[in-house]
């Protein structure tokens, strides 16, 4: 199967028995497969392989369509009901790739009917992993509305997780802040947690849209409790949008936060300074003033003349002193 993966990016081939467990087939089985009255087919592709691509064009009966709209190049979570209750459905994961940032979410393409799913991803997704386990485990889907709803749930999961590590991550930055006086949060790491709760916030509103959409409009070969599924789904994704958008908000209070602090600190500094410049500027214009090398200088030919400057320049600091803390600037 390795070699056979390589070759035409089949990723994996199973029959969903119905009973919560799937048997695996090879490409080879695809062409003359028939499906008992309980099983259904789920094809996994990597849609970068141009054995994948023909595949899904020359040999999977989708139209030309269906096809160009799996294939495309960029896309954004929606949801496209199609004749004789088939549908396509578009949504996104959180990467969690080796050096891949959480937020450049990982698309899942998907083309459902009543027996049969076909889905595509270019780069690995954790959950379609987790829904593979769940079957060799027999406690996975047993109807193709149930891979859906599987691949669903494992997705918004994975969003869970990250939702709780970028608000933790805030946590640490407040207390932080509100225990140190000191500490200045970083504000690359600030900006790096606003874009990615923006990012995924991006990609999460139209995918809720999905599930109301899913929630509303009941397919036939849906189970009957799937809608509720959907709406918990669709409810969960609410929450995840309200928490990302009060992170987000926290942010920006950290920010401002900052920059007030930063003010303060400017202002008492600018502050002290104009109170040291007002307290010596009379002192400096009387040394300045008696400095001047021109004849006539009172007491220059006195032997007490410096005593008497620095004891005039004394009576003025004092009597500034006085009027400072009268004015209470000091």
């Amino acid at each position: 199967m390795p070699d056979e993966i390589g070759r035409i990016g089949l990723l994996h081939a199973l029959v969903l028995n119905g009973s919560g467990g799937a048997r695996r087939i090879s490409y080879a089985d695809i062409p003359s497969l028939e499906l008992a009255e309980h099983e259904s087919l789920w094809l996994h592709w990597d849609r970068s392989q141009t054995q994948a691509q023909a595949w899904l064009r020359n040999r999977s009966g989708l139209s030309a369509f269906v096809c160009d709209v799996l294939l495309e190049e960029n896309t954004r979570p929606r949801l496209l009901s199609l004749p004789g209750d088939e549908l396509l459905l578009f949504l996104r994961g959180v990467n969690l790739n080796p050096d891949a940032e959480p937020e450049d979410m990982v698309s899942l393409r998907v083309f459902a009917d009543a027996r049969r799913v076909i889905s595509l991803r270019l780069r690995p997704l954790r959950s379609t992993e987790v829904v593979l386990q769940q079957l060799e485990a027999g406690v996975g889907p047993k109807t193709v509305s149930e891979v859906l709803l599987g691949l669903a749930d494992s997705l918004t999961e994975r969003v869970d997780q990250l939702v709780a590590v970028l608000a933790e991550k805030l946590d640490e930055e407040e207390d932080r802040v509100e225990t140190d006086e000191r500490y200045t949060p970083p504000q690359d790491k600030m900006l790096s947690l606003r874009r990615q709760a923006a990012g995924l916030r991006r990609f999460l509103l139209p995918q809720r849209e999905i599930y109301s959409q899913l929630t509303r409009n009941r397919l036939p070969w849906f189970v009957d409790d799937d809608t509720d599924y959907w709406n918990e789904l669709s409810n969960r994704l609410i929450r995840y949008l309200e928490e990302l958008e009060l992170v987000r908000e926290r942010v920006n209070l950290v920010l401002e936060a900052e920059e007030r602090r930063m003010r303060e600190r400017m202002n008492r500094t600018m502050y002290l300074l104009g109170i040291i410049t007002g307290f010596f500027l009379p002192m400096s214009f009387l040394t300045g003033l008696l400095g001047i090398n021109v004849g006539g200088i009172p007491g220059s030919e006195n032997p007490y003349g410096f005593a008497v400057a620095c004891a005039l320049i004394g009576a003025v600091a004092c009597f500034q002193w006085w009027i400072f803390r009268r004015l209470k600037w000091v």
